[in-house]
């Protein structure tokens, strides 16, 4: 798998049937106090015929 290359497409293709969670925080803080703290989540999947969006 190394020396193997791999088109962009075919990544995002292969994320995207099977789906994806992105999680993250920022913290923005002054003088070592924390002020702002916001938890990111994100939930990444292709929608099909078969399989519709919820809305």
């Amino acid at each position: 798998m190394a020396g193997r290359q791999v088109a962009l497409i075919d990544l995002l293709d292969r994320l995207l049937t099977g789906g994806a969670v992105l999680t993250g925080d920022v913290v923005l803080s002054i003088a070592g106090t924390d002020l702002v703290h916001i938890n990111l989540r994100a939930v990444i999947r292709s929608v099909t015929p078969d399989d519709p969006a919820p809305w």
